[in-house]
């Protein structure tokens, strides 16, 4: 992050040299770098000190960012105008750098909170100490409400025209590994050998390691996948007919091009699903087979802690806010089951 006499800004180099050596995903560091870029644009255009904002002035951030003309980026999609979600996301940076640079001694931290009593009766979901909370809670007064929308998944027809479209195992195995696990890209793409268990079970063990050669990273802890045996028997053929004869523990590598057995790129697994998507017409992304297992799961009456622990989600209420608000087929899906019980 350099100035345009390309000094760097030091408040924004020294924290996202924080958050890499607390080992921050590069993902992560990657996108706060971007977010904080905005907003020093903003204070640059209205000549603001950024050690005296306030949050009339973050209000002013905010209408900024809604009506600024930069096209933006969020997540796999390319959009013209940023949505609720990402400019909140905006926001938690800008906070989180007033943060660190408060506790620093460089500024006074933001006071973007108010505390509110809430009706505990009507949360989605009780904790086991619910019972002794106080009903207070901080509100984030700048936060924008973001609409409810599901978060779309694919129909099984769609699933497989995009196996049938790879033209080799190791991409069929990738595929149905992320269908059917709702693993992370990051996670499949970090995954060793030693990971993947099939004598006795059928387990993949999802191992939070640092430094991957190819960047990946798990987003959280480790945790244990349970698989089918089918599956299992998918990654027994890609690596007696197709992995190469190479020194590497990664699953997923090159097979054909040089360098053989480097671990395959995030940027490898892009161009895979922007061919299927022009073969099948199947317009797919790695986390929407993610969404495609959560939802199934859930279809198949999975509790929602189950589906939290597989996932890997760090807090069941996320996944409760992700997946709760299904299809409007689903619930005439499950109008038609309550019409059969009754008669």
């Amino acid at each position: 992050m350099l100035n345009e006499d390309y000094s760097p800004i030091i408040p924004i180099h020294d924290y996202l040299r924080y958050l890499e050596n607390k080992n921050y995903s590069p993902n992560t560091i990657k996108a706060y770098a971007r977010n904080l870029k905005l907003y020093w644009e903003f204070l640059e255009s209205r000549e603001i000190d950024w050690t005296q904002i306030t949050v009339l002035k973050l209000s002013e951030f905010i209408h900024w960012l809604k009506t600024s003309n930069n096209k933006v980026i969020n997540l796999q999609y390319l959009t013209g105008s940023r949505t609720e979600k990402t400019i909140n996301h905006i926001l938690k940076t800008v906070r989180l750098l007033y943060e660190f640079q408060s506790r620093l001694g460089v500024v006074a931290p933001l006071d973007v909170y108010q505390t509110k009593r809430i009706n505990k009766s009507k949360l989605k979901y009780k904790s086991l100490l619910h019972h002794t909370q106080t009903g207070m809670i901080k509100m984030n007064i700048l936060k924008l409400k973001e609409p409810r929308t599901f978060p779309g998944c694919l129909s099984k027809d769609e699933v497989f025209q995009l196996i049938d479209g790879c033209k080799n195992i190791r991409d069929k195995f990738l595929i149905c590994l992320l269908h059917e696990s709702g693993m992370r890209i990051g996670e499949v793409l970090g995954l060793r050998h030693e990971d993947i268990r099939s004598k006795g079970v059928n387990e993949i063990h999802v191992v939070k390691r640092e430094n991957n050669a190819n960047r990946a990273r798990a987003k959280t802890g480790d945790r244990i996948i349970d698989v089918s045996k089918e599956l299992m028997r998918m990654y027994s053929t890609y690596l007696v007919n197709e992995y190469p004869k190479a020194d590497s523990d990664y699953v997923f590598v090159n097979c054909w091009k040089e360098p053989l057995g480097e671990a395959m790129s995030k940027s490898n697994v892009d161009n895979l699903f922007t061919r299927l998507a022009n073969k099948t017409g199947v317009k797919a992304h790695p986390h929407l087979l993610r969404h495609t297992h959560a939802t199934e799961l859930i279809r198949a009456n999975w509790d929602m802690a189950h589906v939290q622990k597989r996932l890997g989600h760090s807090d069941v209420q996320t996944t409760i806010n992700t997946y709760v608000h299904l299809t409007d087929d689903d619930l005439a899906q499950k109008y038609k089951e309550y019409l059969d019980n009754r008669k």
